[in-house]
């Protein structure tokens, strides 16, 4: 059996304006394996986002179910869901969400001490992350006296320094020229493969998008290509949640 990571089934989105209702996501279904790295590419205002939000549990679902791990994720409160987050997921941004009044190590450390490791040991590992991602020599710089990919490769440090099971990337390379763009991309395929991470990338660049396992592609709220190929075992299935988790989680 396919060791699935992320099972998501019917996901429904609609953001309500007030004035109109924009049906984000239409009934999505995604299945990923633990270790892959996916890239969900389509036009602006496909979905692709909201995908990765509602995936993440960042946002709140209207319909369907997203497992991660066999998880049940949005049947946790709100508290426990962001502990969870904390503790088995990554985030990196377009815009790097660096706190600029914080040194690089002291941003990569915040994960690790919101999660209650000790100050000296968050320090070393923080170090030693960022020494990973050849940031050996800025680990006491701002972000303002850093380059945007070295601002980059700080969101990275800060996004595996709690050795999470998933890292979720929306435009990683968005905002970097396209030689610091490429630089990112091999880091995050170096890591994918050493560590045997799941990487899923929200991404406009079909370079990008090249050196994933696979490319889904949307279209108006929809996966119209999941980039598994015929005969891979892509289509709906039935996946169980584990009884001792959904037990935690009612």
């Amino acid at each position: 059996m396919e060791d699935l990571i992320i099972a998501a089934q019917g996901i429904q989105k609609t953001y309500d304006t007030g004035k109109v209702e924009v049906h984000a996501l239409r009934g999505v279904d995604l299945y990923v394996k633990r270790g892959e790295m996916v890239a969900i590419m389509g036009p602006s205002g496909c979905g692709k986002t909201t995908l990765l939000n509602c995936l993440s549990g960042l946002d709140e679902i209207d319909a369907g179910q997203v497992l991660i791990d066999r998880q049940v994720l949005h049947d946790l409160p709100d508290d426990e869901r962001s502990d969870y987050r904390a503790r088995k997921m990554g985030f990196v941004f377009q815009l790097y969400n660096l706190l600029p009044v914080l040194s690089a190590v002291e941003n990569v450390e915040m994960p690790l001490l919101v999660s209650g490791v000790k100050a000296v040991e968050a320090r070393k590992r923080s170090i030693d992350m960022l020494d990973r991602v050849g940031l050996a020599d800025r680990v006491h710089n701002q972000p303002a006296e850093l380059s945007g990919g070295q601002r980059q490769r700080v969101t990275i440090a800060r996004a595996l320094v709690n050795d999470p099971a998933i890292v979720w990337a929306d435009e990683p390379t968005g905002d970097l020229d396209s030689e610091t763009a490429q630089e990112i991309v091999d880091l995050m395929v170096e890591l994918n493969r050493t560590n045997t991470q799941t990487f899923v990338l929200v991404t406009h660049s079909q370079e990008v998008g090249d050196q994933a396992h696979r490319i889904v592609r949307m279209r108006d709220g929809r996966i119209v290509d999941d980039g598994a190929g015929p005969g891979s075992g892509s289509g709906p299935r039935s996946i169980e949640p584990s009884t001792e988790q959904t037990e935690t989680a009612t």
